[in-house]
């Protein structure tokens, strides 16, 4: 599983969409991210506007993506 981005683990960002239902869409996600428990909320929401335009089955998929997400963004730096 991915180490989280920036220093926040899955468990951080899970706190910030706690409660979404599956499947989700992106926008879902982000939407509850900008409304979710826990600290560093722009830094996440920065991070989950970034993850792709699709149909999320489970928080295993998101975390995938975020992981993905942050290897690219470290990568281009």
């Amino acid at each position: 599983m991915a180490r989280g981005v920036g220093g926040h683990g899955p468990a951080n960002i899970m706190k910030h969409i706690k409660g979404i239902t599956f499947p989700t869409t992106k926008e879902d996600i982000v939407n509850r991210a900008k409304n979710g428990e826990g600290p560093d909320t722009e830094d996440i929401v920065d991070v989950l506007g970034k993850i792709g335009e699709k149909e999320y089955t489970s928080p295993a998929e998101i975390m995938k993506e975020v992981g993905r997400v942050s290897r690219e963004t470290k990568e281009s730096k």
